[in-house]
């Protein structure tokens, strides 16, 4: 996503708005929108819409306009939303989970995003779970994550048919602060590229944080 890295406001809209209209072309440029259901795990409801899970919540994708809604919802879908959901459905590949957890830095080009990666995930996760690790796992259910059997506390959340976020906390102590990570599993790749992958993460962290803080 283009606008990750944009420095104002103003310019990082531009961004959105422009990787929007990118992901609108890819999108029209599939020749076979049966077949890229199938390898995004999408449902091709008919000619004229497609169902795709994003974040435990059915996104229609309708046809030939290429509008995205939320099933039961007037709210509109925000932009970066709707660029990620059109990134997912365009790259997948339908390659099958490979059982293997990599980090955000052995993702391709991992290494060059990760610090913006960390502050921008890693560290609000750490800041608002790490001292109750616990509270992570009855947050995160209502994005339909489960517990994991990482760190001291872990919970992996589907943002896509195929692709998962692993939230990985340890407890801190008197002498060692609290810590965490993200794990994905390594077929994430052929399904969203990696700066797509820390905006996903960044969107599930923000929305675990805002849910904690209005309660």
């Amino acid at each position: 996503m283009s606008a990750c890295g944009s420095s104002s406001p103003g310019s990082r809209q531009q961004g959105y708005e422009l990787s929007y209209r990118l992901a609108r072309e890819q999108f029209e440029g599939i020749g076979d929108l049966q077949e890229q259901c199938r390898r995004s795990g999408a449902q091709y409801a008919s000619a004229n819409r497609i169902i795709l899970d994003y974040l435990n919540q059915p996104y229609h994708i309708s046809l030939p306009e290429i509008e995205i809604t939320l099933e039961g919802s007037q709210a509109e879908v925000s932009l970066k939303d709707r660029i990620l959901i059109l990134h997912y459905f365009t790259l997948a590949k339908g390659t099958p989970p490979s059982g293997k957890l990599v980090t955000y830095r052995q993702l391709p080009g991992g290494t060059s995003y990760f610090a913006a990666f960390s502050q921008r995930a890693i560290r609000p996760l750490v800041r608002r779970f790490g001292s109750d690790p616990e509270s992570l796992i009855s947050t995160a259910a209502k994005l339909g994550g489960l517990r994991a059997d990482h760190g001291d506390v872990s919970v992996t959340i589907n943002v896509f048919p195929h692709v998962s976020v692993t939230l990985v906390l340890w407890r801190g102590d008197d002498e060692v602060e609290a810590n965490g990570n993200v794990l994905f599993d390594a077929s994430a790749s052929d399904y969203l590229c990696t700066e797509d992958l820390a905006v996903v993460t960044e969107t599930i962290v923000w929305k675990l944080v805002k849910d904690t803080s209005s309660r």
